[in-house]
């Protein structure tokens, strides 16, 4: 059975959509052997942010993200969104089965902890 990544907000497992670039690719060997644990932090009225303790390719450019797009800033901090922002950004994925509100009652109360990992 191939392995798959997987993202849980807190212990809410959450459908990616992940984009099919390097720094995925990376993140799927980072997390390949054991799971990585994430303190996110609230920032902005609109977004988490969380440091991945490394550095990931980046491919930067102009975005602007909506609800439930995942991205790399800096190439080392792993960012969630509940809302939007225009910055310049490394897609990494989209959160398919939460709608604006599902994301906004996920990661707007609060600090979350993320799960990526790696599982069959």
């Amino acid at each position: 059975m191939e392995k798959v990544l997987r993202l849980y907000i807190d212990d809410v497992e959450v459908a990616v959509d992940w984009e099919d670039n390097e720094s995925v690719s990376v993140l799927r060997e980072l997390v390949s052997s054991k799971p990585l644990t994430v303190q996110m932090s609230m920032y902005g009225g609109f977004e988490q942010v969380g440091s991945l303790g490394k550095s990931l390719p980046r491919n930067d450019s102009q975005t602007t993200t909506a609800a439930g797009d995942i991205v790399l800033y800096s190439g080392n901090q792993i960012v969630i969104f509940y809302g939007a922002n225009s910055w310049a950004y490394t897609r990494l994925g989209h959160i398919t089965d939460q709608d604006a509100a599902g994301m906004a009652a996920l990661l707007g109360n609060g600090n979350v902890t993320i799960t990526i990992s790696m599982e069959g």
